[in-house]
This record gives structure tokens, C-alpha cells and sequence, in this order.
């Protein structure tokens, strides 16, 4: 797994600042509205995990932390096989094992619409997974009757041998043949499960989808995996979220950003307009004289924070539209305008690589 300090470029030592700062400007080169390609798009997603896992405190503190070393048997390197070779590799084992395991964890990949990553989504995902016999309830047993003990390990689920080596005659054991180590025998197995416990089902589960949630991320559900044999606990189910293209919006962290079209006379004049955004309409007050490139920022009308409260702000990039036509009438008044305004020589600028990339300038260094 890659480090998420190298993801982001930064040093372990990085501020939660310089964090930001190095995450934003990875988003600006691969973020899917700019950059569009598969290897991109893959790059994104590390990058967002990187930035979500440094930038909680506490997610960072048990990253940096790492797994802690435990006591194993692995630790006794080559002990290992001398144990496996004259004892059979059963000499860990402790009586018979038990029927029941944990069930399986199920990943499943949810869309949602970047309207309801506002406030958040509730979903019924249909799933087919395994889900406890309710024939059996778990035991494997045909109702009325009960796993015997096998009368070849006599309940053990180990059988041993005396076996001749090196060190003189020495007692192997391993795992019962007959019972497969599990030290009963299920003489009567229940007819729907076929003696698993288990039977693959549909089944719904209700899903309510935080709001905030960004493409890439894993939401867990603890309990609905699937169900376990022989009435084992259920794993786990983890979400991994999908957000939608949106035609007119995208998205910068916690804020929307979107473009509104103007027309030069409106821009010159100033003008009043509402426009429809995600969550209802917005009025808007352009000024006189106003540029393309401007920003207005409705502040609160972004996307809900995920970690914290309150939600991000709206940015909308001007575009001021010049007219391409013109009828005889409009270009005279046009000229008229013109000699009654003192016009200034052309100069030159910066080059740039249209009024889009203007804006992106603006948005991610706002």
C-alpha cells in the first residue's frame, strides 16, 4: 500500500496546512473535470485517501503509529517446521475447532447524485450474500436432531500416531479425517442448507449515505456481510461511493464551483438575475462594470462538511459573452457607444490558456 506522505509529496513532519496546500495542487493536475485520463482518475483517488486519512488528527496519529508487533509464533522462525514436522503440524491445536466462522466482508460501490451528497441519500441496496438457514437456525442439524461425536477421535477432532525418527518414537497428532478436526459428526444434515448453516438469499439493505461523502470513499457497515457458517457472526460491508458528473457543477473540497454566462450589457450595466443551484434558487447581484473571471462566493451553499459542521461555499466564475452578430441598428449604437467612450490601446498580459484556466487559477487559489 502506498505511503500516503509520499502520495501527497510532503514530509511526515508536513503542518496540516502544507497538507492542504500539496493536496490542492495535485487536484488541480488530476482532478476528472481536468484530466480525464484512466491513470489520472486512479491517482485522484489515492490522493483524495491520502489527504482524508492526514488530514484528521486522529487518523493521522494511528497512521503514523502503524500495527504494533505482537506475540506469534512466527517470531521462532525456523522452530516452526521442527514442531510442523515431528508433531504434524497440529501441535498449536487446542481440542476440536469450532463449526462457526465469521462470514465474509462484501464491498459494494454506491452512486450518488452531487445534489444529495449535500445533505445525503438514503438507499435500499438489494444484495445477494449468504444469510442464516432459518430452516436449521445455524446448527447444520435437520430440526429434531444434533451433531454426535465421532467416535473415531472420540470428540477430539486430533488423532495420534507414534511415529519413529531421529529423536526415537514420537507422538504426531493431526486433524481427525472422519470429523475433519471438528470432533462431531452431523449424521443428519438439514436438508434446505445442505449442513452449512447458510443459504445464499436477496436480501435489502438499508443504506444512509452522510452527507459529504467524495468519490473513493469507504463507508463501513459492521454486521452486514455475510452471514457466517453454522451460525457464525456476519462480516462486515463496506460502501465505496461513487459520485456522479454533474453538467453544470463541480466540486473543490467542501465548495461547488460553476460558471455563469453574461451578457456584455449586463456586465457593463450591472444586472440582478437568480439562478437554480442544487439545493433551491440563489439571487445574484452583478455590479457594473464587471469582468470575466470575477468570483462571486455565496457563502454556506457549498457542499455539507463530511468531518465537522456547516457547509462550504458556492464560487461562480464570471463569463462575459460578447455578441458574435450584429444587426445594422446594434452595430451603429455600438459605434455610437464607442466614440463616446475614450478607448484605450490594446496591451498585452500573461498568455493563458483561454478564460478557463483563468477561472480554474482562481477557484483553486481562493
Amino acid at each position: 500500500m502506498a505511503d500516503h506522505y509520499e502520495v501527497l509529496g510532503v514530509d511526515r513532519n508536513a503542518t496540516p496546512d502544507e497538507i492542504k496546500k500539496a493536496y490542492r495542487k495535485l487536484a488541480r493536475e488530476l482532478h476528472p473535470d481536468v484530466n480525464p485520463s484512466a491513470e489520472a482518475s486512479e491517482r485522484f483517488k489515492l490522493v483524495t485517501h491520502a489527504y482524508d486519512v492526514l488530514s484528521d488528527p486522529d487518523q493521522r496519529q494511528q497512521y503514523d503509529i502503524g500495527p504494533q508487533p505482537g506475540f506469534s509464533g512466527a517470531n521462532f522462525g525456523g522452530f516452526g517446521d521442527i514442531f510442523e514436522t515431528f508433531f504434524g503440524g497440529g501441535g498449536s491445536q487446542r481440542g476440536p475447532k469450532s463449526r462457526r466462522e465469521r462470514g465474509q466482508d462484501a464491498l459494494l460501490r454506491v452512486e450518488v447524485d452531487l445534489d444529495e451528497v449535500i445533505f445525503g441519500a438514503h438507499r435500499d441496496l438489494e444484495v445477494d450474500t449468504a444469510v442464516l438457514c432459518e430452516t436449521c437456525q445455524g446448527s447444520c442439524c435437520q430440526p429434531g436432531t444434533a451433531p454426535v461425536t465421532c467416535d473415531i477421535c472420540h470428540g477430539t477432532g486430533q488423532i495420534q500416531r507414534s511415529v519413529r525418527s531421529l529423536l526415537g518414537n514420537v507422538m504426531t497428532s493431526s486433524p481427525c479425517g472422519t470429523c475433519r478436526g471438528y470432533g462431531t459428526v452431523i449424521a443428519t444434515p438439514c436438508v434446505t442448507c445442505q449442513g452449512q448453516g447458510r443459504v445464499r438469499a436477496r436480501r435489502t439493505v438499508p443504506v444512509d449515505v452522510p452527507a459529504g461523502v467524495d468519490t473513493g470513499l469507504r463507508l463501513q457497515m459492521p454486521g452486514s456481510g455475510e452471514a457466517g457458517p453454522a451460525g457464525g457472526p456476519n462480516g462486515d460491508l463496506y460502501l465505496e461511493i461513487k459520485v456522479r458528473h454533474h453538467d453544470v457543477f463541480s466540486r473543490d473540497a467542501d465548495d461547488l464551483l460553476c460558471t455563469l454566462e453574461v451578457s456584455m450589457t449586463d456586465a457593463i450595466l450591472g444586472a440582478h438575475t437568480t439562478v437554480k443551484a442544487l439545493d433551491g434558487d440563489i439571487d445574484l447581484e452583478l455590479k457594473p462594470g464587471t469582468q470575466s473571471a470575477e468570483i462571486l462566493t455565496v457563502k454556506g451553499r457549498g457542499v455539507t462538511r463530511l468531518r465537522g459542521s456547516g457547509r462550504g461555499d458556492l464560487r461562480i466564475g464570471i463569463q462575459v459573452v460578447t455578441p458574435s452578430k450584429l444587426d445594422r441598428k446594434e452595430r451603429e449604437l455600438i459605434e455610437q457607444f464607442a466614440g463616446l467612450h475614450k478607448r484605450e490601446a490594446p496591451t498585452l498580459s500573461h498568455f493563458q490558456q483561454g478564460l478557463f484556466a483563468k477561472l480554474r487559477d482562481r477557484f483553486m487559489g481562493s
